[in-house]
């Protein structure tokens, strides 16, 4: 096969990004998440007797922030990654968005092509493209892919620090949870993304992907005419994809078995995994080649790694200079609880 591995696959839409049990698709990037969440969550769970931290409330809170999360996470993409116009268009003119062509390149001349292909539900008439039927709800349809972590992140975040205070949790050793967690979330999510077909890094020279026709790296690179709509697969790109699972499995391994024992403070392992991963973030984004937001030369993602990664520092330095020990406030609560009660009696 050359220097280039290939993704082999009749058709994209064949594979597509869905998984199908018992005859029911499932979408693989949501999948991925799910399945990544899930995981997470009993893993922090299992760890809370540890740092004294209510299990039940904290499945609670993962219940809001994963609500919270995919709020955030699609509105931000559908605001600022370069795809407001193409939700609008699906909902007003569903033939002005992209399209895609039948197998082999062929053009469409009837719907019915285009839904028995499982393209979608119109021909255009004159570009013979299938395209969507119109779809005014698609922009809440986040299953379909199309989520910014960033934006998660921060209502998560917001929802997150709500609870916390309302339920009078360690704040900084609840954020240690999520010093592992959230990696460990980002290495399925971003093997969804692989999935998917989403992500997809610029050309590569050697050691790339090349993704079957019909995929989004494939169309991609047919509207830019850099392939013809003869070509089986697309050009071979970084697996940019695969590059931040295994930077975000590297972060989540080295918090969990090494940094989360030996930590010197409260909230050191959370402060310094929000450092690490803005950093990587802000690196890998130089080889993305997916359509998505650029402002001034950087990606939406790349502007808001730099306050992310600010944000981790100030907490690194200003818990170091500030801990908090939370046994020994636990430590008088209870003995103030005890006086309370033994006046009472």
């Amino acid at each position: 096969m050359g220097p280039h591995a290939k993704m082999r696959a009749k058709e994209w839409n064949q594979v597509h990004d869905t998984f199908t049990i018992l005859g029911i698709d499932f979408p693989a990037y949501f999948t991925f998440l799910m399945l990544g969440y899930t995981f997470v969550v009993l893993l922090a769970h299992k760890d809370t007797p540890r740092l004294k931290i209510n299990g039940n409330h904290l499945l609670d809170m993962a219940m809001l922030l994963i609500i919270a999360g995919l709020i955030g996470a699609r509105l931000l993409h559908v605001v600022a990654d370069g795809q407001f116009d193409e939700y609008v268009k699906l909902c007003t003119n569903p033939l002005a968005t992209k399209g895609e062509l039948l197998a082999g390149g062929k053009q469409c001349v009837t719907d019915a092509q285009c839904i028995e292909a499982k393209l979608g539900a119109l021909c255009h008439p004159e570009h013979g493209t299938c395209h969507s039927g119109r779809d005014c709800l698609r922009a809440f349809k986040f299953w379909y892919g199309g989520l910014a972590y960033y934006g998660g992140l921060a209502l998560a975040a917001v929802v997150g620090v709500l609870f916390i205070g309302w339920r009078k949790m360690p704040f900084r050793r609840v954020a240690d949870l999520a010093g592992y967690g959230i990696p460990l979330g980002l290495v399925f999510g971003r093997l969804g993304c692989f999935f998917a077909g989403c992500c997809y890094g610029t050309v590569a020279k050697f050691g790339g992907l090349e993704f079957p026709k019909g995929s989004p790296a494939w169309v991609h690179h047919f509207e830019a005419g850099l392939i013809t709509k003869q070509a089986t697969h697309s050009l071979p790109v970084h697996v940019t994809q695969l590059w931040e699972a295994a930077v975000c499995f590297a972060i989540f391994a080295y918090v969990y078995f090494w940094r989360r024992k030996r930590q010197r403070f409260d909230g050191q392992s959370f402060a310094w995994s929000l450092m690490a991963y803005a950093v990587a973030r802000f690196i890998i984004e130089i080889w993305r080649d997916d359509p998505r937001g650029v402002w001034f030369g950087l990606s939406t993602s790349q502007w808001l790694g730099i306050p992310l990664f600010a944000i981790g520092a100030g907490l690194y330095w200003y818990w170091r200079k500030n801990p908090v020990d939370y046994d020994a406030s636990d430590s008088k609560a209870n003995a103030a609880l005890e006086r309370n009660q033994e006046v009472d009696e």
